[in-house]
């Protein structure tokens, strides 16, 4: 999928940006604003089918007081759809053309990190991945977040960020 920009991609850099959920305004205009002045182009990456540990989605949502959500992860009632994926993968892809950049996509399959590889061999450009997820303490604690799993493998840069928010993972 890509969104027509006014821009010159031709000396552009690549930002490949997995995100487990659809970006907002906001967000975009921080991640856009990472790399303001220069001249980049986003690849966007949706995972479809996230094979989530219950146990992990459960202490992450009571650490962060969530008990609401805790009980749906109980219930399985937060597992992404793919048809969910492509209308995350659409919301972000609208978020950032709003921005003025060049930007395409895609909901992927299977393992987020493999499916990072697979686009950065597909592309010698590429500068760095950006990993934008809801806070994960678990995950993040034991560093088997998708962030710190790509910067074991890939050998690109890796920023994690955390959705509608300026910080970091």
């Amino acid at each position: 999928m890509v969104c027509p920009v006014a821009t010159e991609e031709s000396d552009a850099a690549s930002v490949i940006l997995l995100t487990e959920k659809a970006l907002t305004p906001q967000d975009a205009r921080r991640l856009v604003g990472l790399h303001a002045g220069e001249p980049v182009r986003y690849r966007i990456l949706v995972p479809a089918d996230v094979e989530r540990n219950l146990l992990a989605d459960v202490l992450d949502h009571l650490s962060l007081l969530e008990f609401k959500e805790a009980l749906e992860a109980v219930r399985g009632q937060e597992d992404p759809t793919p048809m969910e994926a492509g209308e995350a993968l659409e919301a972000s892809l609208t978020a950032l053309s709003g921005e003025s950049v060049a930007v395409t996509g895609a909901v992927v399959q299977g393992d987020p990190v493999v499916a990072l590889q697979a686009a950065i061999d597909a592309d010698p450009g590429v500068r760095e991945v950006v990993v934008v997820t809801e806070p994960h303490a678990v995950e993040d604690t034991f560093h088997r977040d998708w962030a710190s799993r790509a910067r074991e493998k890939l050998g690109v840069p890796v920023l994690h960020v955390y959705a509608g928010s300026s910080w970091l993972g």
